[in-house]
């Protein structure tokens, strides 16, 4: 295909996740199966396309004057990608497939200067979302925008059960050459994602993952679980485990040592755990699928306590660019309420003296700050403790990481990860300890 049918591709899809709703990664997949002439190299260029115009889709129909799927996918290719509008002008005409030619006025928005739009406009976020980024980031609001809906990396976590990070990077790199050593956790290893329209090998095609050397995981994501301070033989409850991520982590923290329970309330969500334990030649965990009531008698026992909460999923933009158009109050408000119940149900895990960790994958401050504010309200024998500390006193944190962290270190002492910030999805931290009163009255 020429560039004229590639964008012709792009905006179909765009028209059809429009009218429809329809997931970005399912549209472009249909597509490709109902076109089956259409290469791999095709495929690639058309979905780094769509998947950038919906990264900017506020900022592009601004620019633009309008937010049809053409626009946007021009916008991409000539404000985005930076084509020059004579270039793209002969291209068009050289391909029966391809849109109608460029307008005047479509020429004259690619150069188009936005910087006097408003602050939702300039980030690529909702509207309505507006006053609860500003709570967070305040005047830098637009810039944290704009950040997420920057394409994102691949990041691996080295496995340290079974090899470590140096041994582990050689490994990657004889593969994907660009792969590098993460800058803020030490056993991460990054893929960037630099084109928008490059295709790099899927994870489970890198000889290293079979081996189970190494794990698709955010950075952000590890600094989080480095953030549960867990130490071998410790006794830990994942009480949101999903697909077990995390649980992996914990257990290698542990260096397979004590006990890891992962339980999840959707047992559908922990299918895919049982294979990653075993490629990662994990030996610690007890998989709980069933009702919490499969937890019984672990009551006052955890060392920690880790609930990576149900959320919005705003942290995650950046992969998912489609999702920040279809979050609602409605949906918000829902998953307030499915945070408290989480951080209510968990605490009654904690051992004194023990540890609870909260994290998202948000930039909501209601998410977040909002919901540690109001447990601790609830719960007067937890009190907040320094998130960037733990992550110090962990040891898993690269050279030089610390001082990148004290720029996403909140007034509480949590945590707030974005791209913008550390290059990472957007993740909140928070760390809070049970009050061990019987050792307080000893110890007066």
């Amino acid at each position: 295909m020429r560039l004229g049918g590639r964008i012709a591709a792009a905006i179909d899809i765009l028209d059809l996740i429009e009218r429809q709703n329809r997931p970005v990664k399912l549209a472009v997949r249909e597509w490709g199966s109902a076109h089956r002439f259409a290469g791999s190299g095709d495929r690639a260029f058309i979905s780094g396309l769509v998947m950038d115009a919906l990264r900017r889709k506020q900022s592009l129909a601004w620019a633009m004057g309008d937010d049809s799927a053409r626009a946007l996918a021009l916008g991409v290719v000539g404000r985005i990608w930076g084509m020059e509008a004579g270039a793209l002008q002969d291209q068009l005409a050289a391909d029966p497939h391809s849109p109608d030619a460029l307008t005047d006025a479509e020429i004259a928005a690619f150069s188009r200067d936005i910087s006097d739009a408003p602050a939702h406009v300039r980030g690529d976020y909702p509207e309505w979302l507006a006053a609860s980024l500003a709570r967070v980031f305040g005047q830098t609001a637009a810039e944290e925008g704009a950040g997420m809906a920057d394409r994102a990396p691949v990041d691996l976590r080295v496995n340290e059960l079974k090899t470590d990070p140096v041994k582990a990077l050689a490994a990657v790199q004889a593969k994907i050459p660009t792969a590098r050593a993460g800058a803020l956790a030490r056993a991460c290893i990054r893929i960037p994602q630099d084109e928008a329209t490059g295709k790099s090998p899927p994870a489970d095609a890198i000889p290293a993952y079979g081996k189970g050397w190494v794990e698709v995981q955010d950075e952000g994501s590890q600094l989080a679980g480095l953030a549960a301070g867990v130490k071998p033989g410790d006794q830990v409850l994942d009480f949101c485990a999903g697909a077990g991520g995390k649980t992996l982590e914990l257990s290698a923290m542990t260096g397979n040592t004590g006990q890891i329970h992962a339980w999840d309330h959707d047992w559908r969500r922990m299918k895919a755990i049982w294979p990653r334990l075993q490629r990662a030649g994990v030996r610690n965990v007890q998989v709980h699928d069933g009702p919490e009531d499969e937890l019984s008698g672990l009551e006052g026992k955890m060392d920690v306590v880790f609930v990576d909460a149900p959320c919005t999923g705003t942290g995650t933009w950046r992969r998912r660019p489609d999702a920040k158009w279809r979050v609602s109050e409605c949906a918000l408000n829902q998953r307030l309420e499915e945070q408290d119940e989480a951080l209510d149900n968990a605490a009654k895990y904690v051992r004194p003296g023990g540890r609870l960790i909260y994290v998202t994958c948000s930039i909501l401050p209601e998410e977040n700050g909002d919901r540690i504010e109001a447990f601790l309200t609830r719960y007067s024998n937890f009190t907040q403790r320094n998130s960037r500390d733990a992550l110090i006193a962990s040891g898993g944190l690269a050279e030089g990481a610390a001082d990148v962290l004290a720029a996403c270190e909140m007034d509480s002492g949590a945590l707030q990860l974005t791209p913008h910030r550390s290059a990472t999805d957007g993740f909140f931290i928070a760390v809070m300890e049970r009050v061990d009163f019987r050792k307080q009255e000893m110890e007066k």
